[in-house]
């Protein structure tokens, strides 16, 4: 899972288990379909793969062409939905069918336009909260896909306009995220809560066999993008003398054909080993055995390996970033994320002592979802 699925996944868990009436917007391919609580928990039994969807029929495969997979959950909700409307009637769908007061949650980025905030005003006395999770489209659009930066730049504007309430993850990206609301005309009222964090049990038993893990090494962890600054940590190992590895896990992403170039270059049996499409518990049992992860990010809305690392009280590098510094407070060891030197000295000195600086974990305390909730679902927004 991505960390906007995390969020997500958490929020869905904890709505199902409170008591309120509960309902889910979706969009589909030919249109919005409204689910009730019900539906709600048949859909996280979709994601979590207790459920399996049906094949989805040859319009929905059509509108849906290359991707099998979203058609058929689309066919499953669609018959799940308790209505089901054109997006030009969405208003009068949810005027329809929602109660007087209900509070609108958007916790992905995903459906941010003017016509889903005005439909959801229709509805009397209701309120619409979004969760931002950052701006780094806008306030580093060299790092994102391109096309990205105009699309969120719509989906922002939509935010300023409509949202009664908007989430920060932290004071600092509060700051970063208003900053860019003003400027396209509006800063909604808002609240800061740090995302809690769950991270998975390591699972050796998931880790591929022919991954070794016997002699040291240090993990880079997170989508295979520019902001992630893999290429310091390349030219690192290049100049390092022979000893511990560099285990890369993650997918790849986008706009980085000179790092997929050299991780494609890779020599088999070398110091650099690229990893995708790891489980969960496979991802933590890698983890677990590092002597340190290294997070050299140029931006980051939270830092959610970070906080996977700490939990499992492995040592953290990471980019001296005001957001990393705000949820991760004194554990980690803070690095420009341009001082390839100071990078170098820092696992220069790890590797002096072995690898003993394993102590971190004990006074580390995660966030929690608990915590999290009492701020976002209160009801005194």
């Amino acid at each position: 899972m991505t960390g906007v699925d995390r969020v997500e996944h958490a929020y869905l868990h904890e709505l199902l288990r409170r008591d309120a009436p509960l309902f889910g917007l979706i969009r589909s391919a030919i249109g919005f379909l409204l689910l009730d609580r019900e539906g709600v928990a048949r859909l996280a039994a979709l994601v979590e793969g207790r459920e399996t969807a049906p094949k989805a029929g040859r319009l929905e495969r059509l509108l849906r062409r290359g991707q099998p997979a979203r058609a058929d959950a689309e066919a499953l909700l669609r018959r799940a939905a308790v209505a089901r409307a054109p997006a030009p009637f969405l208003a009068r769908m949810l005027r329809r069918n929602l109660p007087a007061g209900v509070r609108y949650l958007n916790l992905g980025h995903a459906n941010l336009t003017p016509r889903v905030f005005d439909a959801v005003h229709a509805v009397p006395g209701a309120r619409a909260g979004v969760l931002v999770h950052d701006v780094i489209p806008l306030d580093h659009p060299e790092l994102t896909r391109l096309g990205i930066p105009e699309v969120f730049a719509r989906k922002m504007a939509a935010v300023a306009r409509g949202a009664d309430l908007v989430i920060h993850t932290t004071h600092a990206g509060r700051q970063r995220d208003e900053a860019q609301l003003a400027r396209l005309g509006r800063v909604p009222p808002g609240r800061v809560a740090q995302l809690g964090m769950e991270p998975a049990g390591p699972a050796p038993a998931e880790v591929p066999t022919d991954l070794d893990l016997s002699s040291p090494y240090y993990v880079v962890l997170g989508t295979i993008e520019p902001r992630k600054n893999h290429a310091l940590l390349l030219d690192l190992w290049d100049r390092l003398p022979a000893g511990p590895r560099l285990v890369v896990l993650g997918g790849r992403g986008w706009r980085n054909e000179a790092v997929f170039r050299r991780l494609d270059d890779l020599a088999a049996g070398g110091r650099v080993i690229e990893r995708r499409g790891l489980s969960d518990g496979a991802v933590a049992a890698v983890l677990a055995g590092a002597r340190a992860l290294l997070f050299p990010s140029l931006a980051e809305g939270t830092g959610l390996p970070a906080l996977e690392a700490a939990a499992l009280g492995v040592p953290v590098i990471c980019s001296d970033l005001p957001e990393l510094r705000e949820v991760m407070g004194d554990y980690p060891v803070y690095l420009a994320p341009t001082d390839g030197y100071a990078w170098s000295d820092v696992i220069g000195s790890i590797e002096q002592t072995g690898g003993s600086n394993r102590d971190r974990g004990a006074r580390f305390v995660l966030p929690t979802w608990e915590d999290h909730f009492k701020t976002t679902l209160s009801p005194d927004w």
